[in-house]
């Protein structure tokens, strides 16, 4: 079997796209199942070399692609994520990077939450809430804080319980409502995260310059979906290069 034919056999299991991450998890499974080896010592660059080939595969966005064969039958959230003139449908880019931002926590280690407005949206074939570790946000303080800040997209939970890093992913709203709700948190060791097109970088300084948000104003970040997109896979590659050693070791 062609390097290339594996790629497109393990796409075509997950409904004809598939993250990078998803990818470089799920073609070395196969290989190894199928006692198939590839004559490469960096296998992760040869996924993303084959997915470029335009004779089958195009990529949606950043990080994510598809097969040219299943491009009238992808599912909607992933149609409505595709690049062109149509302008991608928000709900979609939301729910899209949530759901990569939960998969890049539960890989580092931390307990994942999502709000319940989010929890039946769709990623990867299957809803947010089946990726999230946590049901519920936890109990961490005041009721009230609690109240105004599970709403949050995603937030990452550190073993004892208390909130490492907050997202919040802003498409086109204006950045204050996150803001407030990451204010909510200034009192605890966490760091805070905007997602968000490049293009809106200097509005996001602009807002977070304001006198309000000096509390926190050191510990907010912005991400690019790009960024994103990178990020989870590279915490894919690191978790499966470690896996390798681990086992190795083990012998």
């Amino acid at each position: 079997m062609k390097q290339y034919e594996v790629v497109i056999k393990v796409m075509e299991k997950n409904g004809g796209y598939a993250t990078l991450g998803y990818l470089y998890e799920n073609v070395l499974k196969f290989l190894e199942e199928s006692k198939i080896k590839w004559k490469t010592k960096t296998p992760f660059a040869t996924i993303r070399r084959i997915v470029q080939d335009k004779r089958f595969f195009f990529r949606v966005k950043p990080g994510l692609w598809a097969l040219i064969s299943y491009k009238d039958n992808l599912p909607y959230e992933i149609l409505a994520l595709l690049e062109g003139k149509e302008t991608p449908k928000e709900d979609s880019i939301h729910s899209f990077y949530q759901g990569l931002l939960v998969q890049i926590g539960e890989i580092k280690g931390f307990k994942t939450y999502i709000p319940p407005q989010d929890k039946n949206k769709k990623f990867n074939g299957r809803t947010l809430g089946e990726f999230a570790s946590l049901k519920e946000i936890l109990n961490f303080t005041y009721h009230k804080i609690i109240r105004r800040v599970k709403t949050i997209d995603v937030i990452w939970f550190n073993e004892r319980g208390f909130p490492s890093s907050a997202f919040e992913i802003d498409h086109t709203s204006d950045f204050k409502n996150s803001l407030l709700k990451f204010l909510e948190l200034q009192d605890f060791n966490a760091r805070f995260y905007i997602v968000s097109p490049k293009e809106r970088y200097k509005e996001f300084k602009s807002r977070i310059e304001a006198s309000a948000f000096k509390p926190i104003n050191s510990r907010i970040k912005f991400l690019t979906y790009d960024q994103v997109s990178r990020w989870h896979s590279k915490v894919y590659e690191l978790m499966l290069i470690e896996k390798q050693i681990t086992t190795n070791a083990e012998r």
